[in-house]
């Protein structure tokens, strides 16, 4: 059963568990992601983070417990009416449509907001959001692996998501592509979004995360803001390692 999410929780998971047969992969997980933030995620591989997004976008169902988005339960929802509720998602594995351009790319996600069409220029605006906008011809083949990661987050953009969750946007990603990605999250955020994201970069993480969750084994250990995080003990011996403790 689901209690009301505070006012300022855009999504609210409630003693959240999936179990696949004796392992736990989430064990009542419990957070709120407040509305115009970005809430990181993160943990050691294994750790059931990606487990969390699969449930919360319905690809997976629930064990036991309750996930909240804008008040309402959406606990084992289907992924596409979740997805019209206003919940947009990018993937560890990059899924895009390697022999056609970057625009049709995007075009393929659009869905009309009026019922008269008008993808075009909401394709165009997200090319631009995302920085590809001369690209947009180019077949996505060629484009670089910082760029494809764009891509997506452009296509997962498309239905104009009140929430994106963001699966690893910086995984093999170099200086300058994860400043690009830096800055892209912080305007997405200006412009109204909310962003929840995993991710293992911890200069991404602590550069531009609101508040942040560890998960460890399944079971949260620790949230916080980042500065409290990268104090926890606990935190530090699970996952962060001394390198990065007050960092």
């Amino acid at each position: 059963m689901s209690v009301p999410a505070p006012a300022s929780a855009i999504l609210s998971v409630q003693r959240l568990s999936r179990h696949f047969g004796g392992l736990r992969a989430l064990h009542e997980v419990s957070l709120e992601v407040p509305r115009g933030s970005v809430f990181a995620l993160i943990g050691p591989n294994g750790s059931g983070k990606t487990t969390l997004f699969n449930v919360v976008t319905g690809t997976l169902a629930p064990t036991s417990g309750a996930v909240l988005f804008q008040g309402e339960s959406i606990t084992g929802a289907r992924t596409h009416e979740i997805a019209r509720r206003g919940i947009g998602r990018t993937f560890q594995n990059v899924r895009l449509f390697t022999r056609m351009s970057v625009f049709h790319n995007v075009w393929v996600a659009t869905r009309s907001r009026d019922g008269r069409g008008g993808e075009r220029a909401r394709v165009n605006e997200l090319l631009e959001l995302t920085g590809l906008g001369l690209r947009r011809d180019e077949l996505v083949e060629n484009l670089n692996f910082g760029e494809q990661r764009r891509l997506e987050m452009a296509r997962a953009l498309a239905s104009d998501p009140a929430l994106l969750l963001l699966d690893e946007p910086a995984a093999g990603m170099g200086p300058a592509e994860l400043t690009r990605l830096m800055d892209d999250i912080r305007r997405l955020c200006q412009l109204g979004k909310t962003i929840f994201l995993i991710e293992h970069t911890m200069d991404l993480v602590m550069g531009v995360a609101d508040r942040i969750a560890v998960l460890n084994f399944g079971e949260k250990i620790a949230e916080g803001a980042p500065a409290e995080i990268q104090a926890n003990p606990r935190v530090i011996e699970a996952y962060l390692g001394r390198e990065h403790a007050g960092a």
